[in-house]
């Protein structure tokens, strides 16, 4: 017999808190509020969705990294019963959406290319959850605008979260007025729900989780003679050794590649127009990706301190093996660099590298 649905709330927080118990740790009060908000979500779901004048409203989660937004997303996900679920992390989802509208097939049957793009990876969907949303690229505003009005007007209940509030995304100065329509729409159609709290997760997780046998976590940052990379066998490329790797239909210098192994100057990675996609692409393809060349990034371009920032965030999400040659990323970073909003999140991220002197 199928559990009345006002119980599915219940069920709900009582996931949550066994999850929580079993990783080690207890809920925050910072999250209360939020479990709560996804049980009486997961009420709403519950119902056959003929019986809604209109779905369950759509959910912002924002808050800085380790507030645990996206174990909320991810044991709520689970907890879900029902098969019409899909969750994906953003930078993947957008990635097949463009590789979608861009392909020569993706208009058909009167669609427009994004519709049916969307039509592939949701399919049938009720429910979708993204992580870790953030609008950077402003060549990509355009797009992210669309997916949105889409998704909610398709009546799909979307989860997401956030290190950023909506007034937060897209935080270049030039292009922050080109998402105000999106921001705009966030703050009419979803509850925005701020998970800050003084618990920082990354502090209390059990001893066993501290790297959780991870491949990023073995990933090392050296000093420019490269001192400590013998600790992985690794050895300087030779010239003989350069060559382009094929990456979305074209071609990105590589210092070398030795099997599962790719090795990129920070230049050719950062400084050049290279994207999210492209580092997914890289991450699918190779285990270890070596970027040599690292300078402060106050040194670098604007876009150049994005790209990194998009690069760590991809081999931390991807688990695969990052090390940096050079100086110490975020020494001397001013304030007011546009870094900044990522900084906490890719500092956290680059402390869990091994460092060689």
């Amino acid at each position: 017999m199928n559990r009345p649905v006002h119980q599915h709330a219940q069920a709900m927080r009582r996931h949550f808190h066994e999850a929580a118990a079993r990783s080690g740790f207890s809920v925050a009060p910072a999250q209360e509020a939020a479990i709560e908000r996804l049980a009486r979500m997961a009420t709403e779901l519950a119902r056959p969705a003929w019986t809604f004048p209109r779905p369950p409203r759509d959910l912002y989660i924002w808050g800085p990294v380790g507030r645990g937004k996206s174990w909320l997303v991810d044991t709520f996900y689970e907890g879900l019963p029902t098969p019409r679920k899909r969750r994906l992390h953003f930078h993947d989802f957008f990635r097949r959406l463009h590789d979608g509208v861009v392909r020569p097939d993706a208009r058909r049957d009167g669609q427009s290319a994004v519709d049916g793009a969307l039509d592939e990876l949701i399919g049938d969907s009720r429910v979708l959850v993204f992580d870790e949303f953030h609008a950077h690229d402003a060549g990509d505003a355009m797009l992210i605008a669309r997916l949105f009005r889409t998704l909610l007007d398709r009546r799909i209940t979307l989860v997401t979260t956030s290190n950023y509030p909506p007034a937060g995304l897209m935080p270049d100065l030039l292009y922050h007025h080109l998402f105000e329509p999106t921001i705009l729409l966030i703050e009419e159609r979803m509850d925005v729900m701020d998970v800050t709290g003084p618990v920082d997760f990354r502090r209390v997780e059990a001893p066993a989780a501290a790297d959780g046998g991870r491949r990023f976590a073995t990933g090392l940052c050296v000093p420019p003679d490269g001192n400590g990379l013998d600790a992985l066998g690794l050895t300087a490329p030779d010239p003989a050794e350069a060559t382009g790797v094929q990456v979305n239909l074209r071609e990105l210098p590589a210092r070398a590649v030795r099997r599962d192994l790719v090795w990129f100057t920070f230049d050719a990675l950062c400084e050049a127009a290279t994207g999210v996609p492209d580092y997914l692409a890289l991450a699918e393809r190779f285990d270890t990706l070596v970027l040599d060349g690292v300078p402060p990034l106050a040194e670098a371009s604007a876009d150049g301190r994005q790209r990194f920032a998009n690069i760590v965030d991809v081999a931390c999400d991807r688990d695969i093996r990052l090390v940096l040659i050079g100086a110490d990323p975020l020494a001397t970073l001013p304030a007011d660099q546009a870094l900044t909003r990522d900084v906490d999140r890719t500092a956290s991220r680059l402390a869990m590298l091994r460092r060689t002197s």
